[in-house]
């Protein structure tokens, strides 16, 4: 049995490391959950991290560990069972050291992505992870759920970013895995294992990063296309033309547009009449290979074969960066209309196109409502969201939510998709995991948490039940 944080184990923590229990603890950004709190500790090192650890596995009291609290599926906060220790890890802010040369940064788990992003810029390399929420998600947490952003295509999500980890297990004892190496086959790869595991296995407290070198020609472009088929289609074209230089594509569909007309009227778009459909392109090219030429050569190509109709090809940096906001605004100005539900969803490129046509004629005959599907088509990972129709409220869909939600998760299943492409699962997301993942795989999970983690302290709730 758990029980609660309480002040007999704030008199085992280190001293100094207790802040105030205040409402940032217990949010999450879609308001959808309320957390519980017993106690927040933040260590300033990896050692106080150990220490706290080890008080609370002594105590059995369950741990939640947080980052910059943008999760969005629920693993930051605990809202049922005894009240939880809440560790934070935003005093662990050291970049530890940066090797330029072999493209590594050792950075602590509370540093946040664009902090760490600063950081390899200043030695004139890239940490090619990028994600809306950089100012405050941390690379601790994004580490803990695998965080894909715009940029999976090219370098991969957060694991194929990280070559080694330190984290403290759930006996208190720390490991120590800060390697440098992009080769190292000695025996069961703990790290893959702990990121992904939402701190149901252990605190991850520093990782080293791969940095990549930044591209000496770089640029972006956003195409107005048919359809999603259409995007697929010049995704290959683009790949075919630029093998390896593609950076990012990202599908935007009209109704994003209307949402930022919305939410963010003085934003200047630039097409006067919204295109029901669009990608933005980003590529990175060698020295020699003019990005603005690649991006016109795309463009021709893509008007000859009918795929692309108008386009707009960034001429400077502030252009593109133009181009940029309008796709990282979408979230925000979703949260402006307010989402009846959302779905980080993956599949297959070849389902993409088919499982949009189908999912969209299943709910027009759910109800009157609005569906916004953009997200990271190169990768195959689409955020397909509902929303209330024009002058209702997302309140008035509470009755049907839960099942609009489990029929396009079933739509994706059925398809040989995820219906968690890059969030994690969370607390949100659990009777999923439990209803659509595979046995064997389950069974082995639980093994491993009862193996690593015996007393069921750490973040308990979150992946499994």
């Amino acid at each position: 049995m758990l029980t609660p944080a309480d002040a007999a184990l704030a008199a085992r923590l280190p001293q100094g490391v207790l802040r105030d229990p205040g409402p940032a603890y217990t949010e999450e950004p879609r308001g959808r959950l309320t957390g519980q709190v017993g106690l927040v500790a933040a260590p300033r090192d990896v050692q106080e991290c150990a220490a706290i650890i080890r008080a609370c596995a002594a105590a059995r009291v369950p741990v939640v560990p947080r980052g910059g609290g943008t999760g969005l599926v629920g693993g930051q906060i605990m809202s049922e069972g005894p009240a939880p220790l809440i560790l934070s890890l935003e005093r662990m802010t050291a970049i530890r050291d940066v090797f330029p040369d072999e493209g590594v940064m050792i950075a602590e788990a509370g540093v946040t992505l664009q902090a760490a992003r600063m950081a390899a810029a200043g030695v004139d390399r890239q940490f090619p992870l990028s994600l809306a929420s950089q100012g405050s998600a941390q690379i601790g947490g994004v580490l803990a759920t695998n965080a894909g952003g715009v940029n999976v295509l090219r370098y991969g999500n957060a694991r194929a970013l990280c070559l080694g980890i330190e984290a403290v297990l759930p006996s208190g004892e720390v490991m120590h895995d800060l390697k440098r190496l992009r080769k190292d086959n000695t025996g069961y790869d703990l790290r893959d294992l702990l990121i992904g595991a939402e701190g149901t296995l252990g605190i991850i407290t520093a990782a080293s990063l791969v940095l990549a070198p930044v591209p000496a020609e770089q640029g972006v472009a956003l195409l107005v296309v048919d359809s999603p088929a259409a995007a697929l289609q010049l995704l290959s074209l683009a790949q075919a033309r630029l093998s390896g230089g593609v950076t990012a594509f990202e599908l935007i569909s009209g109704i994003s547009l209307r949402f930022l007309d919305a939410a963010f009227p003085d934003m200047r778009q630039p097409f006067a009449e919204r295109p029901d459909w669009l990608v933005l392109v980003e590529v990175g090219l060698p020295a020699g290979l003019p990005a603005d030429a690649a991006l016109e050569g795309l463009f021709t190509q893509g008007l000859e074969a009918g795929l692309v109709h108008d386009g707009v090809i960034a001429q400077s940096g502030q252009q593109a960066a133009d181009l940029w906001a309008l796709r990282e605004h979408i979230p925000l100005a979703n949260r402006h209309v307010g989402a009846i539900a959302s779905h980080d969803i993956s599949l297959p490129l070849s389902q993409v196109a088919g499982f949009i046509t189908d999912a969209d004629a299943m709910l027009a005959g759910r109800g009157d409502m609005r569906v916004n599907c953009f997200g990271h088509l190169g990768d195959g990972n689409l955020h397909y969201n509902l929303f209330p129709a024009a002058g209702r409220q997302r309140e008035d869909y509470d009755d049907i939510r839960r099942d609009l939600s489990q029929g396009i998760h079933e739509m994706v299943m059925a398809r040989g998709g995820s219906f968690s492409a890059e969030h994690g699962v969370g607390r949100l997301k659990v009777a999923d995991l439990a209803r659509w993942g595979d046995p064997a795989r389950l069974t082995a999970m639980r093994a491993i948490k009862g193996a690593l983690d015996p007393l069921g302290i750490m973040n308990p709730g979150a992946v499994l039940a």
